[in-house]
């Protein structure tokens, strides 16, 4: 990707919306860009970028967060997703690393995630639905209100959000190599700062 690439988090919205209705669906989807995104500041950080370099290096981050499910509802089978939306991002010329991090993130693809973008996908995707969720459940429905003691106890309660894989949680934290801890603490920060994004400032911090 460039800074003249036609391939913009801005198409990747739009591309968003084209195939998906629900709007928890979205809502995850801008959950899991805001921590990817994230982590992609933090590599670009590490790694020294400046400029254009770094704003397409972020920029390829939040884009991979927002298409990760973007077939999910056409396509939710496990012989189809993200099978089918990786074969029309292929074919409209999406970067590689992009569809490759997609195609990773689901286990059973058999993809392997060498690349810090996919790890970060991965890491972030089953944890963002869970932040999502242990906000929601607060009196407040804030992620101001989430904490990690507070997720590692919601984490063990295999009641609460039986969607999400805490093994892959686990194992996203491991790939990334960083701590649990550290990993919960990053993408709540991140959360936090597109709180509004994300409807999830919550009542108590309304005015905040």
């Amino acid at each position: 990707m460039n800074s003249t690439s036609p391939y913009t988090r801005e198409r990747a919205w739009t591309l968003l919306c084209e195939w998906t209705q629900s709007p928890g669906l979205i809502k995850h989807a801008l959950a899991v860009e805001t921590c990817t995104r994230a982590y992609g500041v933090q590599q670009a950080d590490c790694l020294g970028l400046v400029g254009g370099e770094r704003d397409d290096f972020i920029e390829s981050y939040a884009i991979t967060g927002l298409l990760h499910d973007f077939d999910y509802e056409r396509h939710p089978s496990l012989d189809e997703h993200p099978f089918v939306g990786v074969r029309l991002l292929a074919e409209e010329g999406w970067p590689e690393d992009v569809r490759q991090a997609i195609l990773g993130h689901a286990q059973y693809s058999g993809v392997p995630r060498d690349t810090h973008l996919a790890k970060s996908l991965f890491a972030c995707d089953e944890l963002a639905g869970f932040l999502t969720a242990c906000s929601l459940v607060k009196p407040t429905k804030s992620i101001f209100d989430v904490d990690v003691a507070g997720v590692k106890k919601k984490l063990k309660d295999k009641a609460f959000a039986r969607g999400v894989n805490r093994d892959d949680v686990i194992q996203g934290a491991q790939e990334l190599g960083v701590s649990l801890d550290d990993h919960i603490v990053f993408c709540i920060q991140a959360m936090r700062r597109r709180c509004d994004l994300l409807d999830l400032r919550g009542a108590s911090n309304a005015e905040a």
